[in-house]
């Protein structure tokens, strides 16, 4: 069974940094996309950054590029998410989210798994 565990969300003053952290088990990941997402309140959810398992490839929304980092670490089956120069808007659930495949996947229908999500927020 898949399983996506995310951690390290929290509070944090705007200009702030945190790292999430995404623990996938269930399953060999190698030809997986991996996806953050984020849902803010009265808001659709919506797609942060992107990251092939295998390879080199990264994609990130307009809204977070320059400034969140998406990473992985083969050894420890995790995704990392670190957001420096965090603003208020960036306060919402994050998710992390697996889809088979390899491809520049950022629609939320196109995954196949799902976190629990973590929460961050950023005061001003």
């Amino acid at each position: 069974q898949v399983q996506l565990v995310e951690s390290g969300g929290g509070l944090v003053q705007a200009g702030g940094s945190l790292r999430l952290s995404c623990a996938a088990s269930g399953r060999t990941f190698s030809s997986d996309t991996m996806g953050w997402f984020r849902q803010a309140p009265g808001k659709e959810r919506e797609f942060v950054a992107g990251i092939w398992w295998s390879g080199s490839s990264t994609y990130y929304a307009d809204s977070v590029k320059g400034r969140f980092t998406i990473s992985r670490d083969n050894g420890k089956s995790t995704v990392y998410l670190q957001m420096n120069s965090l603003k208020p808007e960036d306060t919402a659930v994050y998710y992390c989210a697996a889809k088979r495949g390899r491809y520049y996947y950022s629609n939320e229908r196109e995954y196949d798994y799902w976190g629990q999500g973590t929460q961050v927020t950023v005061s001003s």
